[in-house]
């Protein structure tokens, strides 16, 4: 069985790019080695090196990690402010269905 090759859309190569190269800029910005940061982050130097790339297939959680170590903003500026923006999106999927079905069939409403 031969293995496929994940491909991603343009954006979002570009989005984590953009993220590694935010995180690169902050960690210099701060005066830390890779070293440094790997160490803080828990993961080797190369991990680090696949972060500030935009490497996809580097652990979500890692990334998001190494990026507020380094003092990227994630979604905004105050940690603080993540909490009601958390509870806003909830409270919308509260209101909608808990599980989405493909129509059984087209709806025949030419009466």
């Amino acid at each position: 069985m031969a293995s496929r090759t994940r491909t991603y859309s343009k954006r979002s190569a570009q989005a984590l790019r953009l993220l590694g190269k935010q995180v690169r800029l902050a960690r210099k910005r701060r005066g830390m080695s890779e070293a440094a940061l790997a160490e803080r982050v828990g993961i080797a130097r190369s991990t680090l090196q696949l972060i500030e790339k935009g490497d996809p297939k580097v652990e979500i959680g890692l990334v998001f990690e190494a990026a507020v170590l380094a003092g990227v903003d994630l979604f905004a500026p105050e940690a603080s402010s993540l909490a009601p923006q958390i509870e806003r999106i909830d409270d919308k999927l509260a209101l909608l269905p808990q599980s989405i079905r493909k129509p059984r069939g087209e709806v025949k409403d030419d009466f």
